[in-house]
Parts: structure tokens; C-alpha cells; sequence
């Protein structure tokens, strides 16, 4: 085996260790005391500290950590669309939901990624099947992974008090959202990135 080719392999495998250290996925559950401590941020940086109730987003916050167990997991979306977007009084953007939307996740997944986290799925309702009586109708379903929930709170933190939430409440009639941790799972992005670079690396050493 030729140097070259050696010194391309030792990169390809650093690189990959890498993107193991990114991407995580098994990590220490949450502490209490890192809940209230990330809880503390969250409403100081949105300008709430002073306030005598907890708000429900913040709370909906603390019952996601109940049980965690420091592992990846993912979250299910059910989004249900205005049929236009609903801005405070005086605002300049305008009452398209979808663009509205797009706006939030512009700003969202820079953040995402940064926490080694990432949309995996994306779809379009078209129409019911098993729907019991008087049952929620939703637009789109999404799904994202989450490194933990440690991740998704320190996201939380940096969001808070930066203003582009409100895109996604204007754009959004109702959402529904949930946790969920994978018992079988055909996506193995782990799997995948390792193929890419051996690709990658194969090409390389041709040249």
C-alpha cells in the first residue's frame, strides 16, 4: 500500500471519527439541576424571569425531560396550517402560512444541525383513512432527530429571545408534537456516511 494512499486513510478515519463525535446520540441522561439551570436561561434570555408563573412552553420543556435516558430520540410533528399567517398587528411580513414557515425552519436548522440534529422525513396528508370521530386533520407530518433531549433544551436556550419563533406561530392553526425512540429503524445514517467516505476515498486513491 502506497503512502499516499495510507495518509488518505488515516484522514477518511479521523474524518469519520468525527462525524461520530457530532453526530452522538449516546450521551448521560439529564441532571435535575441542568434542567433548572437550562429552564433559568431559557426564560432570562426571553425576558421572563421575573414572571410569577412558569409559562407552557416551559413546561411542556420539563415534562420532555422526565425519564430521559441522555440517548438520540426523534420528534413527530403534526402541523395544521392557517389558511393565512397570523402576524401581530403592524408587522411587514406577509399572510402566506407556508412562507411563514419556511422563514422559522430557515432560522431553525442552522441551529439543528449545529446540535447534531437533523430533518429526516417531510410529508404531505392526502387525506384519511382509520380517522375516528372527531380526530385532529393535519396538513403536513414531519420528523426530526434530536442528538438527546440535553441538545434539544440547549437549542431552546439559544432560540429564546432571538424573535423567529414567531414565524411559526403565525403560520400554524395548531401543531402536535411528540418524542418517540426508534424499536426498529431503516435509517442508518451512520452507515451511510461511512459508505460515502470509503466512496470518496476509492475515487481519491484512483488518481
Amino acid at each position: 500500500m502506497s503512502t499516499e494512499l495510507i495518509i488518505t486513510a488515516i484522514i477518511f478515519v479521523l474524518l469519520y471519527i468525527a462525524f461520530l463525535f457530532w453526530y452522538g446520540g449516546k450521551g448521560k441522561p439529564l441532571t435535575a439541576v441542568e434542567v433548572e439551570a437550562l429552564l433559568a436561561e431559557i426564560k432570562k434570555r426571553a425576558g421572563k424571569q421575573d414572571a410569577e408563573e412558569e409559562s407552557h412552553i416551559l413546561q411542556q420543556f420539563r415534562d420532555l425531560t422526565q425519564n430521559d435516558d441522555g440517548q438520540e430520540y426523534y420528534m413527530v410533528n403534526l402541523l395544521k396550517f392557517r389558511k393565512k399567517a397570523l402576524y401581530p398587528e403592524g408587522s411587514s411580513f406577509g399572510d402566506d402560512p407556508l412562507t411563514a414557515n419556511d422563514r422559522y425552519n430557515r432560522a431553525i436548522i442552522p441551529l439543528l444541525f449545529k446540535h447534531g440534529g437533523h430533518p429526516v422525513f417531510l410529508g404531505q396528508v392526502q387525506g384519511r383513512f382509520l380517522h375516528p370521530e372527531h380526530a385532529d386533520d393535519w396538513d403536513q407530518v414531519g420528523m426530526v432527530r434530536y442528538r438527546s433531549r440535553r441538545d434539544m433544551l440547549k437549542m431552546a436556550v439559544e432560540i429564546a429571545g432571538l424573535g423567529f419563533d414567531i414565524h411559526k406561530w403565525a403560520s400554524l392553526e395548531k401543531t402536535q408534537v411528540f418524542p418517540v425512540k426508534p424499536i426498529v429503524s431503516l435509517l442508518f445514517v451512520r452507515g451511510i456516511v461511512a459508505v460515502i467516505l470509503l466512496i470518496v476515498m476509492a475515487v481519491i486513491s484512483l488518481f
